[in-house]
């Protein structure tokens, strides 16, 4: 079994491909168990932002693991896979260790440093243990890779420098102080526009979202920061869109919510609209509108582009030196860790062993003194642990040390134990995969 990670992002992919492999909230549980359903496939999350969606899984095979995923990311696009394989980037093994170390850390985002992914990936996490798609496997991988997240921020500064493709959308706004804004969409990137707008010094803002009971809590939660702020239902959109400055819509929503006839009745006053959407929220067709400039996911990728991420390359070659230290950390846990059943196994038959040997001398002295032969159990079981012990620990520290060699299967040929052992030994508990991760949920 190993890890093997498939996705598309804003580096291979254009904002239209996104949009159509973009997974819906509502529909994660759905494709995620279909993932699992796939032949090949043990364990599986889906991570599916605003510019990724990624696939993690523990596969039986390289190929036939890419195959299945390949064909139920198609399937949920409604094209052939053959249509998003220049799309797509695979990582196996260590490599796919690797790269989601690094997308935890804010080193692949469209903005180098962005934390708001590492909040991402742990609500991926939790969508995926609930679904009873997480084992062992990729609970340790997670856990571990927001670990390696919040030491990278830690460290490096980087999230300081980096802002997040909020901010970035938003500064296409120009000054925001004493403005009104409306945010579309009460979920997360609804509260980060919110935290972004006070910053900049916003005069009020108004919150639309089709539950209406989440658009009244971040009301609150941005009067409570300070901001005047109100919740109007969605049949409000348009009298709330003529009243404002810049729109942030961000619902995650699978058709458009914002439309022409919807801006249109403003009073030819600037607008910019942000979208932040996948897939958009925001009809195209509202960029046509007079006064209104739109600002996408494909336009904050540009003035990244054009402008940089706003890192210095010793802060990012700092943070890919602890992700590299952390990934052989890790493989090097794996392997050790991979040896470890055989030689629990290999102490267990020593012990079964001695326990016959044992057996035969009391049919053969039953009237052996009970302290003698107690004292001589004891002696024989001690010249066994010594026996053991310098192998036993050599062998892991030699299976995290060198990749490629099985250790494991060495000590199974070397001292006849049946395959099956090591296997028994190491089941894990039926509620490994419904164990929490460690440390609080702030990002």
């Amino acid at each position: 079994m190993s890890i093997l990670a498939l996705g598309l992002s804003h580096r291979t992919a254009d904002l239209t491909t996104l949009e159509r492999v973009a997974v819906p909230a509502a529909e994660h549980d759905k494709v995620l168990h279909e993932l699992q359903q796939a032949e090949h496939v043990s364990e599986v999350m889906l991570l599916s932002t605003c510019n990724r969606v990624e696939v993690y899984a523990v596969v039986e095979a390289f190929h036939g693991g890419l195959g299945d995923i390949s064909e139920v990311l198609a399937r949920q696009a409604g094209v052939e896979p053959a249509e998003l394989y220049d799309n797509f980037y695979v990582h196996y093994a260590g490599a796919a260790v690797e790269h989601v170390f690094s997308v935890a850390s804010g080193l692949d985002s469209m903005v180098v440093g962005e934390t708001q992914i590492l909040g991402q990936v742990r609500s991926a996490y939790a969508t995926a243990r609930d679904a009873g798609t997480v084992g062992r496997t990729l609970h340790e991988l997670i856990q571990t890779t927001l670990r390696v997240g919040k030491r990278v921020h830690t460290e490096t500064g980087l999230d300081q420098l980096g802002a997040s493709v909020v901010s970035e959308a938003l500064a296409a706004a120009g000054d925001l102080a004493g403005k009104r804004a409306l945010i579309i969409g009460a979920g997360s990137m609804g509260a980060l526009a919110a935290a972004q707008l006070r910053k900049a010094g916003i005069g009020e803002v108004t919150v639309v979202n089709r539950t209406e009971r989440n658009a009244a809590r971040l009301a609150e939660s941005i009067v409570e920061q300070g901001v005047p702020a109100r919740a109007v239902p969605m049949d409000g959109l348009a009298e709330a869109v003529a009243a404002a400055d810049v729109v942030v819509s961000c619902t995650g929503a699978k058709g458009a919510v914002l439309t022409a006839a919807h801006v249109g009745r403003r009073q030819h006053t600037p607008l910019v609209v942000c979208d932040l959407g996948l897939p958009r929220d925001v009809d195209t067709a509202v960029a046509d509108v007079p006064g209104v400039e739109l600002v996408d996911l494909e336009t904050v990728r540009r003035r990244m582009d054009a402008s940089g991420s706003g890192t210095t390359a010793r802060q990012t070659a700092r943070a890919s030196g602890i992700v590299l230290d952390e990934v052989r950390a890790y493989l090097a846990g794996q392997r050790s860790a991979e040896v470890t059943p055989t030689v629990t196994a290999l102490r267990k038959r020593a012990a079964e062993v001695v326990d016959a040997e044992l057996l035969r001398l009391d049919k053969r002295l039953p009237e052996l003194d009970a302290g003698v032969r107690a004292e001589l159990g004891r002696t024989v079981r001690r010249v066994v642990d010594k026996l053991l012990h310098a192998p036993t620990v050599r062998v892991k520290q030699l299976a995290a040390e060198t990749a490629g060699t099985d250790y494991a299967d060495a000590l199974r040929e070397l001292f006849e134990l049946d395959p099956q052992a090591p296997t028994i030994v190491s089941s894990p508990s039926a509620g490994a995969k419904h164990e929490q991760i460690d440390g609080d949920n702030s990002v």
